[in-house]
């Protein structure tokens, strides 16, 4: 199926009506011919002094100090240009160098988040612990870039992929968050034998009725079949049948907004945070209709 000219020309009105910079270069790049470099001077804005990332890149935390959360965002974006700028790697190296917790992995926040408006799920009373969000993708997207192979026997990389095999040797993902940290870890990690009976853990996980939901219509902060397989070579892809992909591509086009806008399924942080998580979010709705040849 393809979609109505219309959607593309009303949801790219929307983008630079509303949309950051970042989201309308992102836009350029993936529909117009945009170049990668101003994608990149975008992204670059948001980072600091220390090489971290902050300044609402994460639009729900508004805190200008560097996380490990909006770190990990701009290595996903960087990832999704196939381009990692070297000044910018260079920088979230050092960062994560310098942040890491000693037995392994990063926090998923720093306390000083709190002085800051956020939404309430990123309350944080104490940053000294691991969590697998956001250590499992950002070990992931570092392994996937050859030209970084240099810190990979660096002591904080090996205890951040050490932390997450232990945390995988625990048992299975405990939600979509957790579940997309091991998807990206287990599909980049040089140790292929070692993923593979994890892999095999995870599709059997991903294939319980109650991990991706299947309800089109269901309501709350859900993640659905395009939430899990946003492109064909998505690795949940295995586990979703195409009628199934079909019917929630249907519904994706029904959801465009008036406003030409796709909605968020969670209450924002402020009006500006929702803007600009539905910028970021219209981008990408529009490259999930593309990547299954609908738009």
């Amino acid at each position: 199926m393809r979609v109505s000219p219309g959607l593309l020309d009303r949801a790219k009105l929307f983008i630079y009506q509303n949309g950051r910079l970042l989201d309308r270069r992102r836009f350029e790049y993936f529909f117009e011919n945009g170049s990668k470099e101003t994608v990149l001077a975008a992204l670059a804005a948001y980072q600091n002094m220390d090489g971290g990332f902050g300044q609402g890149l994460e639009p729900d935390i508004r805190s200008p100090h560097s996380q490990p959360v909006p770190t990990e965002s701009a290595l996903i974006l960087m990832d999704e240009i196939e381009c990692f700028d070297p000044s910018i790697l260079k920088g979230v190296i050092r960062f994560l160098q310098a942040n890491s917790i000693p037995t392994g992995g990063f926090p998923l926040a720093f306390c000083h988040i709190n002085d800051y408006p956020h939404a309430p799920w990123w309350n944080t009373d104490q940053d000294s612990q691991a969590h697998m969000n956001p250590t499992g993708r950002i070990i992931g997207l570092l392994y996937k870039q050859s030209a970084v192979t240099d810190i990979y026997e660096e002591k904080w990389f090996q205890n951040a992929a050490d932390f997450i095999w232990k945390e995988m040797d625990k048992g299975l993902p405990s939600d979509y968050h957790d579940g997309v940290q091991w998807l990206s870890f287990l599909e980049h990690t040089p140790e292929r034998e070692r993923a593979a009976a994890h892999l095999t853990s995870i599709q059997k996980w991903l294939a319980q009725p109650d991990i991706i939901e299947r309800d089109t219509e269901a309501e709350g902060y859900v993640h659905k079949v395009l939430d899990w397989v946003p492109s064909p070579s998505s690795y949940a892809a295995q586990v979703v049948s195409n009628s199934e992909i079909e019917q929630h591509l249907s519904y994706l086009v029904s959801q465009q907004q008036p406003d030409g806008g796709w909605p968020i399924n969670w209450p924002a942080v402020s009006a500006a945070g929702e803007y600009e998580w539905r910028g970021y979010l219209t981008v990408e709705r529009l490259r999930t209709l593309r990547s299954f040849g609908w738009l």
